[in-house]
This record gives C-alpha cells, sequence and structure tokens, in this order.
C-alpha cells in the first residue's frame, strides 16, 4: 500500500496498491461487521497517490496486467473516480514514489523534488531532498519532506528546505488542508500533531504495526498498516479498524 486520500464528495477512502485503487464505503456507512474492499480501475501499480477534488485523483507508479500504458507511468490522472485513467506528463520517464498537491501545484518525487502548476511543465527545486512523503499547506509556501535526515522544512515552495528542530522522525505526513495542522507518523506507529505547520510538534497516540501511507483531515486520521486500515476521530489517540 503506498498512499491513502478521501473522495471530498462521497466519504469513500481510497487506497492506492501495488494492485491499483481500492476503496472503502464512508465511515458512516460502512456498519460495525467486516467490510470488504472495492477494486476500482486498471491493475495499475500505484506508487504515488494525491486526491484533488471529487473523482479527482493523481498518481505514478507501473503498469501491471494487459495495462496499455508506459513503464512507467509518469503523472497519471482520473476524473471518475479511479476507473480510467490517462497520462498528464513524463509517461515513460518518472515513477512518482511521493506525490502532494494543493489547488495550485503538485509537488513529487521522482529521484530529484520538482513541482508542476499545470501537470505537464515541471520546476525542479532543492535537489538535496530526497523525500519519502511530502505534505504542502494550501498557499503552496510551506513544504514538508520525510527523509533519512529527519523531517525538512521549506517556507518558499520547495525551492530550499532546512531541518527541522526537535521534530519526530516521522515516515509520513499529512496535511488537513484549511489550516496550519499537521499529522505525522513514524515507523513504529507513533502519531504525532503540529498546530504551527511543521515548527512544533505533540505526541497524540500510536498504533501496531508499520504504517504505510497516512491521510488527515479535520474528522480523522487514516493510517494504512501492515495491509489494515484504521480511523482515528481523536487526533490519534485512538484507532478502530475497518
Amino acid at each position: 500500500m503506498h498512499g491513502a486520500g478521501v473522495d471530498p464528495e462521497t466519504g469513500e477512502v481510497l487506497v492506492a496498491s501495488h494492485a491499483g485503487l481500492y476503496t472503502l464505503p464512508a465511515p458512516d456507512e460502512a456498519g460495525d461487521g467486516d467490510v470488504e474492499p472495492t477494486h476500482v480501475g486498471p491493475e495499475i501499480d500505484l506508487m504515488g497517490f494525491a486526491v484533488q477534488g471529487p473523482g479527482h485523483y493523481l498518481a505514478s507508479g507501473h503498469p501491471e496486467g494487459d495495462t496499455d500504458m508506459p513503464d512507467p507511468v509518469g503523472l497519471i490522472e482520473t476524473r471518475d473516480g479511479g476507473r480510467s485513467w490517462e497520462a498528464l506528463s513524463l509517461a515513460g520517464e518518472s515513477d512518482f514514489h511521493a506525490l502532494t498537491s494543493n489547488d495550485d501545484r503538485v509537488f513529487g518525487f521522482d529521484g530529484a523534488l520538482r513541482a508542476t502548476g499545470d501537470g505537464v511543465d515541471w520546476d525542479d527545486l532543492d535537489p538535496s531532498v530526497q523525500a519519502f512523503s511530502l505534505a504542502v499547506s494550501d498557499d503552496g509556501e510551506t513544504v514538508l519532506a520525510t527523509t533519512e535526515r529527519g523531517l525538512l522544512r521549506s517556507t518558499d515552495g520547495g525551492a530550499d528546505f532546512e531541518a527541522v528542530p526537535d521534530a519526530p522522525m516521522p515516515a509520513l505526513v499529512s496535511w488537513v488542508r484549511g489550516g496550519d495542522r499537521v499529522f505525522a507518523i513514524t515507523l513504529d506507529g507513533t502519531v504525532h500533531l503540529s498546530e504551527d505547520a511543521g515548527l512544533t510538534w505533540e505526541r497524540t497516540g500510536a498504533l501496531p504495526g508499520t504504517p504505510e501511507a497516512l491521510y488527515a483531515d479535520d474528522e480523522q486520521v487514516i493510517v494504512v498498516s501492515d495491509l489494515h486500515v484504521a480511523r482515528s476521530t481523536d487526533e490519534g489517540a485512538g484507532f478502530d479498524a475497518w
């Protein structure tokens, strides 16, 4: 599993995996029993993944099975909830293992950190950053990157990054749209919250397993861990599994 998100219209939970996109029903529709994920669209090894809007998602990765796409697929998008995908740029060239976006720009790491405003033309950013996970503010000025060197932070749209003093060593980060709140999770499953755009952090909780994907909004924190999807409605203090 490489990515997680929530469709802003349907509330469905989205999980990007080696076999393509899976959906889970919105929490208020899931009920109390076991929920089976639904596979949507072609088999594409979706490495990077980001939600742009209702039914509108961005991804990258490798084609699987009989999918008629170049390898790697570059930056691709769907506007029908994952049923079909089309290439935007860098087809046959780039495999973005990290993707994040706001309304105006997409940031990705494919061995180099880049950003695009139209999905076609890319600008190179700080060449020293080897990002595992990315998160960006609504205005696109503040960018967070998890790296082997620790948590890095940019305040100029990714042109330059600096280490965040006294920050945890997170594997994954997710920016809550509409403000300065950011969630992070470390490899041991410890959840942290920043209320000031990544400058300072506090521990909020933990869950077992190795985290593989993280998503957060005003209502919930969703973590994919050891092939299971868990959800917290109390900022990571406690989690319930689907």
